[in-house]
């Protein structure tokens, strides 16, 4: 049977230590949020995704989630008492507004505890997690009678929430959508059409699930910029805001999946439902990438939460299979062989895995800090910052994260042999779950896309020179310390390599597009590659200060000095093929043609 044993240890360290969150005590619920408060909410976290959500894991996968001929949906077993579990301990409204029922604590620390539930059942939490994204989207753009109608029972975990774009003849290239949306003359509209890979579209968990649409209204402008959003209950509200008779909302059938089985997927069939129109006519695609790049942060965190507890199963594992003798003679000769975690090759999958997995983790703490910073600072050159790196690094984060989430799922795998083929071992449940979030919220290489021809320039390049200045001035500030050598020289290099294929892309982009499109998967692991390294060099400089004085973590600090000087020997040297390959230029990715493939 897998484990899971949530990081406290290690998220304490980034958010106390490297990330100093104390320093941001004049945002809105940061004063109140003491270092004993953080410990504490941690730890009842842990203790729900240790005890009551990762038993459900392996359950949710073998099960999988039922679709009855009456159009409902049932979840697998111990998933409706799990969720009100976690809806009681007001996990949901962790970070909402009070005005609306939730604690109005620091994004920080819901996105902190979130990694630990999406490492315990993944699936699971996709329901809530898409809740709190439809909560956003209607915070952003909706009136005070919406907000003060959906919003509570939403973040009492009473209603949930979905987001509704894809069709079956578009996905990526939303302006193709044929969803319809008829004026009511009342004020409604009525909704008409299809959506398919909807996740969490019908289930047994609350009594009203809220879908958020993407229609066109009659008459409005082809493409993109005729999309409105619509809310749109599965059932009818009456006078007093409850639910009442059904809408005409239904699931026509549960998508058979490779993996996140414990999640509802649904075809949604919208025939003359009621909806509400959430923000501006044509403003639908606006309103809903507030929900979109949420999301997108939170498929990040859930590339770093398997990798994190597929880490943790091949670690266990390799200190426990025996198998063969050590290089350099027995290390447990009383046995009849040597665990395999002695050899150096599954030390080599270990600490790639490790080292991706805590620098992963600071990266989205620390973004996740832009975010409150973003929402709930009065300074207005501290909000554009922030503002700045959550454009820059939210496409980075939902593809870099969720590439090498998968990517590390399976060299867990690998580390178990032939049991990890072996669906009892659970290896291969991370291994198929992982591989969605390379897919769904924007498949990785449209992110790629978007931060290429998109992020780069926005504001004239701010965001990105933002972060040249903030990784070149880590390592020009470091420069007299020897012990910080090994770190920042390997991270400046990287650096430089990252400046490099910027300037290139903004030589060879502009006249030539297929340049920049054959580059932009390159140049997003570039960056985030650069970015890890970065944050590597934060945590070891925190780690060497503290060994000053912790002598009670001392093994934890040396371990992160070890990781750190591993990842900048082994795993940012690769800058410099992605160099190479990016100013390779399009010409031979291009010159085949068509009927050649």
């Amino acid at each position: 049977m897998p484990i899971y044993r949530a990081p406290l240890h290690d998220t304490s360290f980034i958010i106390r230590d490297v990330l100093d969150y104390q320093r941001f005590d004049n945002l809105r619920g940061f004063s109140e949020v003491s270092p004993d408060l953080v410990e504490a909410i941690l730890e009842e976290g842990a203790k729900l995704a240790e005890n009551v959500l990762q038993p459900l894991n392996q359950v949710g996968d073998a099960e999988g989630c039922v679709r009855h001929e009456d159009g409902t949906v049932s979840t697998p077993e111990g998933f409706s008492e799990a969720y009100r579990q976690y809806c009681e301990g007001g996990w949901m409204g962790l970070s909402a507004p009070s005005e609306y029922g939730g604690q109005d604590l620091p994004y920080l620390v819901q996105s902190a505890v979130g990694e630990y539930f999406s490492s315990a059942n993944m699936a699971l939490m996709m329901y809530p997690g898409l809740t709190q994204g439809a909560v956003a989207a209607i915070l952003a753009h909706g009136n005070e009678e919406q907000k003060r109608l959906f919003v509570p029972k939403m973040v009492e975990g009473r209603w949930s929430g979905t987001m509704n774009l894809t069709e079956p003849h578009c996905g990526t290239d939303l302006g193709l959508l044929r969803t319809k949306a008829v004026p009511a003359g009342d004020g409604t509209y009525r909704i008409f059409g299809q959506k398919i890979f909807i996740s969490a579209g019908e289930h047994d968990l609350t009594e009203n699930i809220i879908h958020l649409v993407l229609a066109r209204i009659e008459g409005a402008p082809q493409g993109s910029r005729g999309i409105s959003l619509f809310i749109v209950p599965k059932r009818k509200l009456d006078a007093n805001g409850n639910p009442a008779g059904a809408n005409g909302v239904s699931c026509g059938s549960i998508e058979e999946k490779m993996g996140i089985h414990g999640n509802a997927t649904c075809v949604m069939n919208y025939d003359d439902a009621e909806g509400f129109l959430l923000g501006e006519e044509h403003g639908g695609l606006r309103a809903m990438f507030t929900m979109m790049n949420e999301a997108r942060l939170g498929v990040g965190l859930q590339g770093l939460a398997v990798s994190e507890t597929a880490y943790q199963n091949a670690a266990a594992y390799a200190r426990a299979r025996l198998q063969g003798r050590s290089l350099s003679g027995a290390k447990t000769p009383e046995k009849i062989a040597d665990p395999i975690i002695v050899h150096p090759d599954i030390r080599r999958m270990l600490m790639t895995m490790r080292a991706f997995n805590e620098a992963g983790r600071a990266l989205l703490l620390w973004t996740a800090l832009q975010s409150d910073i973003a929402h709930r600072s009065s300074d207005e050159q501290m909000r554009e910052a922030a503002e700045d790196h959550l454009a820059l690094m939210t496409p980075v984060i939902k593809g870099v994260l969720t590439d090498k989430g998968f990517e590390n799922a399976v060299m867990a795998q690998q580390v178990f042999g032939g049991h990890g083929y072996i669906e009892e071992q659970g290896m291969s449940q991370f291994v198929r779950d992982a591989r969605i979030a390379m897919i769904y919220e924007g498949a990785n290489g449209i992110q790629a896309l978007d931060l290429v021809g998109r992020k780069l320039a926005l504001n004239g390049g701010r965001a990105v020179a933002t972060f040249f200045a903030t990784v070149g001035g880590f390592c020009e500030t470091q420069r007299q310390d020897e012990e910080m050598a090994p770190y920042t020289k390997a991270l400046k290099k990287g650096l430089n390599d990252l400046q490099a294929a910027t300037q290139w892309l903004m030589q060879n982009g502009a006249e030539k597009p297929d340049n920049a499109g054959a580059a932009a998967y390159d140049y997003m692991h570039l960056i985030g590659l650069v970015a890890l390294g970065y944050m590597w060099g934060r945590m070891v400089k925190s780690a060497q200060e503290k060994l000053v004085s912790a002598a009670e973590d001392a093994d934890f600090l040396r371990a992160k000095l070890v990781l750190g000087r591993f990842f900048m020997e082994r795993i940012m040297p690769e800058t410099s093929a992605y160099l190479a390959r990016i100013s390779s230029g399009a010409d031979t990715i291009m010159e085949l043609p068509d009927e050649a493939f």
